[in-house]
């Protein structure tokens, strides 16, 4: 019988000791936990990083379980993710009048629209479900991209964008001011799924001008609205989270 890989063995050695940390650790610690020298425990780690295994706090170099395994142990289909969230979707347009979409990350560049609720106004409107939109000038997009490992690659960006990516991983939601569509904006946040991974992004479409302020900032109530929606659907995919 064939013998084990050793490389293999370390990296799931390292693997249990993240998962079953109470926070995040740094390299040190990992290496006396799982009894290797420090500069093979940093090369498996940069190896499981790029994977999406872990993730790795930018300022202070600690390790935690990345999306990527966590999106292993929980996979979802979005006919199930699109199911749980109609209801919330339907209450969410007709509270804010706005249109609503639910959408997927499909590759590194764009997004897939599989649910969308029509603005309550009976204006002429077309369905959107099956229509791919680009993953970087979209709040949709933004939000999934936020929340996925390949962000890492672009975090020298000179636009900017790796700093706005982990701007909307740390407030909670994205937004979207013309970018994509001239004059039409759009407001979303993460639906998550068991374990916390995000499985879809969720959000608001309409004219700049009706969801953001002067300033640029997001309307409060319609800003609260969406958030708690994208939450309220995280619970029905059995969430726990905060």
């Amino acid at each position: 019988m064939p013998g084990t890989v050793q490389s293999v063995e370390r990296a799931a050695a390292i693997l249990h000791v993240v998962a079953g940390a109470r926070g995040a650790l740094g390299v040190t610690d990992i290496a006396e936990a799982v009894g290797l020298a420090k500069t093979t425990t940093h090369g498996l780690l940069r190896t499981l990083l790029h994977v999406g295994f872990v993730e790795q706090d930018r300022e202070t170099g600690r390790y935690t379980v990345g999306p990527g395994l966590r999106r292993l142990g929980s996979p979802l289909d979005v006919n199930e993710v699109r199911s749980r969230a109609s209801n919330w979707a339907d209450a969410l347009a007709a509270r804010s009048g706005h249109t609503v979409r639910l959408a997927t990350l499909a590759g590194e560049e764009e997004v897939v629209v599989v649910h969308h609720v029509f603005r309550p106004d009976d204006s002429a409107q077309e369905l959107e479900v099956g229509v791919a939109l680009p993953a970087r000038t979209t709040g949709l997009g933004k939000v999934l991209l936020a929340h996925s490992p390949e962000p890492r690659t672009s975090r020298n960006a000179p636009d900017g964008r790796a700093t706005e990516l982990a701007e909307v991983r740390a407030r909670g939601w994205a937004a979207e001011r013309g970018e994509h569509e001239p004059g039409r904006g759009c407001i979303a946040a993460p639906v998550r799924g068991p374990g916390g991974p995000v499985v879809a992004a969720l959000g608001v479409s309409g004219p700049v001008t009706s969801l953001f302020d002067g300033r640029g900032a997001p309307r409060g109530l319609l800003l609260g609205m969406v958030t708690d929606a994208a939450a309220a659907v995280s619970r029905e995919l059995g969430y726990g989270g905060a």
